[in-house]
């Protein structure tokens, strides 16, 4: 009676493996997989042949890449987070206004996910793609998210992500951290100068639920010629804010609209 659900954990755990690898590494063949999962050729072949059948990959040239059903399953996802569409059109405006790139972005297992983002005509090319994990405590973004969070929480993230120093600007110990979510929660608002990238600065703010719950962030992100000075200090800042105020009083009137429902 206790083997069965070992046995399909394992399963599991292959399936899940295979559509790493081809994530990861884009399409490959059954021997190309097996190899690099050190599993038989098999078990790769009839979990590939699941996954084809139900649309999850697609077969090409003797090789499987994986099929377009995942780009449904996560708009679909994306679409129901309450903040996506609450944010979206704000999100656009910034970008507009501003000229640079602008970011939303929600925390999920400690680490922060691009939930959608909107380049303005100045933009910044930045490795960002939608739904990509990133840390939070090297970006504005991110500082926003964790100055709002319980310290507890906070500690579980260092604990379990660590605090790796992607540049000389990075934040890398906990003391630092803490002094700095200390002043986004005075200020109400984070930079970001060089610290996840050289030469890429971002502000950002918290969106946060009437409660003070924290839902996500939103950021405005250039090269540091561009976001310097009264600029990143006073004038971005202040379209963020404005922008935050839109986004919190449109999800606490759908909240309303909901409890009335």
């Amino acid at each position: 009676m206790d083997e069965k659900p070992d046995k399909s954990n394992r399963t599991t755990g292959k399936l899940l493996e295979i559509i790493s690898a081809l994530d990861d590494r884009g399409p490959q063949g059954v021997t190309e997989l097996a190899a690099s999962l050190d599993l038989p050729k098999s078990t790769v072949h009839y979990h590939l042949q699941v996954l084809d059948e139900t649309g999850y990959v697609v077969q090409e040239n003797q090789r499987y890449r994986l099929g377009l059903r995942f780009l449904e399953i996560g708009e679909n996802t994306r679409r129901r987070i309450q903040l996506y569409e609450a944010a979206k059109p704000e999100v656009n405006e910034l970008a507009a206004a501003t000229g640079e790139l602008a970011i939303l972005m929600v925390e999920e297992r400690g680490l922060g996910v691009y939930l959608y983002k909107q380049g303005g005509e100045r933009a910044m090319d930045v490795d960002a793609p939608i739904g990509r994990h990133a840390y939070l405590h090297d970006r504005a973004i991110g500082k926003a998210i964790l100055a709002h969070l319980p310290e507890e929480r906070v500690e579980e993230i260092i604990g379990e992500h660590g605090l790796t120093q992607t540049t000389t600007e990075t934040i890398s110990t906990r003391e630092e951290l803490f002094d700095s979510l200390e002043r986004v929660r005075s200020e109400g608002v984070a930079y970001n100068l060089g610290e996840a990238v050289e030469g890429l600065h971002a502000v950002a703010v918290p969106i946060l639920t009437e409660d003070g719950e924290v839902l996500g962030g939103i950021s405005i992100a250039g090269p540091a010629m561009r976001l310097e000075g009264e600029r990143i200090t006073e004038e971005l800042p202040k379209q963020l804010f404005q922008a935050k105020n839109v986004i919190e009083l449109r999800i606490q009137k759908s909240h309303r609209e909901i409890y009335r429902g």
